[in-house]
């Protein structure tokens, strides 16, 4: 027989039958037999693949980084997709750019929950509200988050006036409503959206010195998912994660962290400590929680690999399933 040594031996066993069919079969029927084999080849590879379920909620991570630059880590924005629909946590620095690689719409998100007002989670929000516009919104963007969300989109409207004014008074003839926001401000937790079989609820975070700051969870198409924002071990939002599908939390690696040379540099540690998560804090939250998977974001490294990262989250207690977010990851 004509087989390799390492061949596996039902390997071995079909090329045996098939040589020994060669010499004694007619030709006529190897011929039928062959194109038997032909058609059932075909039709396995013509069938179509599952078509994706349009209920399903999938979680995409348009930016997992923080106020440094880093061209590999968009600013802190994810968004959750529910069939067709997309809403949006967050709108760091060039969140329409991230949502038009991810594929998905350009001209407005059905709504978007800002967790709170620091610069690098909301200053994509004129990009949003404009880009969104211009791509061809018509009806105004309906955007939820603490209180000072209303004087801060005023604010922008205002910057952009001249911009409102000759885009739909000139040449260019945009919808006369489309640059326009609908705020709503949220002034304590509990559900805040309920809409076609997707909830939101608020929930209460503890971000250093921020009176208002929110976590949100998406219970949607038999899938619960929550996003921490900017964080340190809140109780609240342990409780609320309890059993989810998914928990995507911010992260800093504590085996790096060090005072900082650079004016108040020195209470960088304590800084953290009062706004943010380590690693080992979030796999002791994620021992309580048992999310199903935890997802890491908003990723501060300080040098930090993934593995590190991982391993951090291992040292507080959890076993459970980890994965750290790149932009564009998608569960």
């Amino acid at each position: 027989m004509l087989v390799a040594p390492g061949e596996p031996y039902e390997r071995r066993s079909v090329t045996f039958i098939r040589l020994r069919a060669h010499r004694v079969v007619s030709p006529l029927l190897a011929v039928v037999l062959g194109l038997l084999a032909g058609i059932d080849s075909l039709s396995t590879s013509s069938r179509p693949a599952p078509a994706p379920q349009r209920d399903s909620a999938v979680v995409v991570l348009l930016g997992t980084g923080y106020p440094r630059p880093d061209p590999h880590a968009a600013g802190p924005a994810t968004a959750i997709v529910v069939g067709s629909r997309v809403f949006l946590v967050d709108a760091g620095p060039g969140v329409e750019r991230q949502l038009a690689a991810a594929r998905l719409p350009i001209d407005g998100v059905e709504a978007t929950f800002f967790t709170h007002l620091h610069t690098d989670h909301t200053l994509g929000y004129p990009d949003l509200i404009f880009t969104s516009w211009v791509m061809g919104r018509h009806t105004p963007l309906a955007v939820y988050g603490p209180p000072g969300l209303q004087a801060m989109t005023d604010h922008l409207l205002a910057a952009y006036t001249d911009d409102i004014r000759i885009r739909t008074e000139g040449l260019e003839h945009e919808s006369p409503d489309g640059y326009r926001v609908a705020v709503h401000e949220i002034r304590a937790p509990g559900v805040v959206y309920d809409s076609a079989g997707v909830r939101v609820t608020a929930i209460a975070v503890l971000h250093g010195s921020w009176t208002y700051a929110y976590g949100y969870r998406f219970d949607a198409a038999h899938r619960s998912i929550i996003v921490s924002g900017d964080t340190r071990p809140a109780p609240a939002l342990a409780a609320a994660a309890t059993g989810v599908d998914v928990l995507v939390h911010e992260v800093y690696d504590a085996t790096n962290l060090r005072p900082e040379q650079r004016p108040g540099g020195e209470t960088w540690l304590q800084y953290m400590a009062q706004f943010h998560t380590s690693d080992s804090e979030l796999g002791a939250i994620a021992v309580q929680a048992k999310p199903k998977l935890l997802v890491l974001t908003h990723i501060l490294r300080y040098g930090a690999s993934d593995s590190a990262l991982v391993a951090g989250v291992r040292r507080g207690g959890f076993t459970g399933r980890v994965a750290v977010g790149h932009d564009l990851d998608r569960y």
